[in-house]
């Protein structure tokens, strides 16, 4: 039997009744504030309240929330046709009426009559009798109504779950057996009980929102796929915090330069949340625009701290730049207040890196010194932030020690570990790990040291066409001597001589000569009657792409040639 609930507290009787309960309870909602909404999680704070009223309250009980609701939409009562898309978050049944098969928790859910009445008025629906044409209105299905009919319940009890004016989804009890039905003062308690725990389910629902705007905007923000990279297998790995207060500020980038090279960066903004992320996405774009005009680690994140002055926010970040050359397998390095970097050898050797660690980005501690190692074929090199180390109240030295054992206890040859493989047990922050494994390339990259005199743009042209016609590409001859004839001429004329030259073969054929000039070349307008000004425009028809970057020692000219197969 229908009860209507709406001025239904005229009877003396009944506020007789209800004044008698009144001390109960209250201790009992007394109680229920302290034991609902004890996180943030909202499947956690949606099991507490079921977990709460089961059985004192009622032998069944399950909380459904609204799909629309969980993806950010407000509404305060539901007025389209049909049941809108609902999700289970939790359910508690005593053992007597635990044969009742209900939706697994996560899985879609759907309401009959009663619930959509509830969602539609905005007001509970009590059945104080439950009758057996009821249990087709309780019950979304025949097997479902068969079910509730079975385990002997006979009260039902749906109340709509409301938050500051947002219709959230309901809240629905059941009795069976010789329990006493629903009646109106169960009703008002459970209005009252869902009045609080509602607000609790929003805080969470709020907190997941922006925890997940926080870890979508990161996500965009960091790099999509990894670049080939030469002699360098490079994978990377990112886990976001599960607290969005302290998610948001770690970033990566692995990024292709010239010759061959391969950039890691690591980074870390200190804070979380949306204005970390942000500063992250900011600190990562310039960067990534430093190392495409310099190789120099050191260099790089001195022109990244002066950037990060102009920010808006006054926010500071640690970032650990290293470039790899695959020429001579070095590794040049610099720390802005970042942890070392580890390395592996193939003999399960594990050591971190010694290196000068100079202040944060954005604090102003310029400049950095920078540092070289040599990485032999089989090295592992990782780069990572602290939130794969550090545990609430640790010792950093404890942590670190923790790592490097856990990384030299891999087997020799084992795939590159994730984050999850490495980070340790009690990981609360964000964490970010890049593995980078060298093996050997040494036929796609060729370097010869070019002469003083006159005779260096022959020899480079010699050795040019000759190399191509090892590799099978005798179509790229014309075309590439041309290119290394600009280049050399443009060494000699404006770079105080030709440095070392370079060919690199990887997905494209890649030209590339040092030099010892500061400047670095701009394509610019040549008139008719001018002289010159036109060997970098022969280079821009000719290739792919060009360009120019400092080095340690001057700068270096490069440009690219499709491979006729891929055009």
């Amino acid at each position: 039997m229908v009860e209507p609930v709406p001025g239904a507290y005229e009877d003396s009787r009944y506020d007789e009744a209800r004044s008698a309960r009144v001390p109960a309870d209250l201790a009992w909602l007394n109680a229920a504030g302290r034991q609902i909404g004890t996180t943030l999680d909202l499947r956690r704070t949606t099991q507490e309240l079921v977990d709460f009223v089961v059985p004192e309250f009622a032998d069944g009980a399950a909380v459904d929330l609204l799909e629309s609701v969980l993806r950010g939409a407000e509404v305060d009562r539901w007025r389209g046709p049909g049941m809108p898309a609902m999700q289970a978050m939790a359910i508690a049944w005593i053992p007597q009426v635990r044969m009742i098969e209900a939706t697994p928790v996560g899985s879609a859910t759907s309401f009959a009559g009663y619930g959509r009445d509830a969602l539609t008025s905005g007001e509970p629906v009590l059945v104080s009798r439950v009758t057996p044409e009821d249990f087709t209105k309780i019950a979304s299905t025949p097997s479902g109504a068969g079910q509730l009919r079975a385990a002997g319940v006979h009260s039902y009890l749906v109340v709509p779950v409301i938050a500051r004016g947002v219709l959230l989804g309901l809240a629905d009890f059941v009795r069976a057996g010789d329990r006493p039905g629903f009646d109106r003062a169960d009703v008002a308690l459970a209005t009252e009980l869902l009045g609080k725990a509602a607000v609790a389910f929003d805080n969470a629902r709020l907190y997941q929102r922006e925890r997940d705007t926080v870890v979508t905007l990161q996500h965009s923000l960091l790099p999509r796929e990894s670049p080939l990279t030469l002699q360098l297998e490079v994978r990377p790995g990112y886990q976001p915090a599960r607290d969005r207060r302290v998610a948001g500020g770690d970033w990566f980038d692995i990024a292709a330069l010239p010759g061959g090279r391969t950039a890691l960066v690591v980074g870390d903004v200190l804070g979380g949340g949306l204005s970390a992320a942000a500063t992250m996405g900011r600190l990562r774009g310039i960067a990534r625009v430093l190392l495409a005009l310099d190789t120099v680690p050191e260099r790089v994140l001195t022109r990244l701290d002066l950037a990060a002055r102009d920010l808006d926010e006054e926010q500071v970040a640690t970032c650990l730049v290293a470039v790899y050359d695959p020429a001579d397998g070095s590794c040049a390095l610099a720390s802005a207040g970042h942890l070392p970097p580890l390395v592996v050898d193939r003999d399960g050797d594990a050591r971190f890196v010694d290196l000068p660690v100079g202040g944060p980005i954005g604090a102003g501690a310029i400049p950095y010194e920078g540092a070289r190692i040599t990485l032999p074929q089989g090295a592992r090199l990782m780069l990572y932030t602290d939130g794969l180390t550090k545990t609430r109240g640790g010792d950093l030295a404890q942590d670190l020690e923790r790592l490097r054992r856990t990384a030299a206890e891999m087997p020799a040859g084992a795939p590159a570990p994730g984050v999850d493989q490495l980070a340790t047990p009690e990981r609360f922050d964000d964490a970010v790990l890049l593995v980078a494994d060298t093996h050997d390339a040494a036929e796609d990259i060729r370097m010869w040291e070019l002469p003083a005199d006159a005779s260096a743009g022959s020899f480079a042209r010699k050795v040019v066409r000759g190399q191509l016609a090892d590799w099978g590409q005798p179509e790229l001859q014309d075309s590439a001597e041309l290119v290394v004839s600009e280049m050399v001429g443009n060494a000699m004329r404006y770079g105080r001589g030709p440095g070392p030259l370079r060919l690199v073969r990887h997905g494209r054929v890649i030209v590339e000569l040092a030099d010892r000039g500061p400047d670095l070349p701009q394509i610019q307008f040549a008139a008719p009657t001018d002289e010159g000004g036109r060997g970098l425009q022969l280079i821009n028809m000719l290739c792919r792409r060009w360009g120019a970057c400092r080095t340690a020692y001057g700068k270096s000219v490069w440009a690219e040639l499709d491979l006729p197969t891929e055009r």
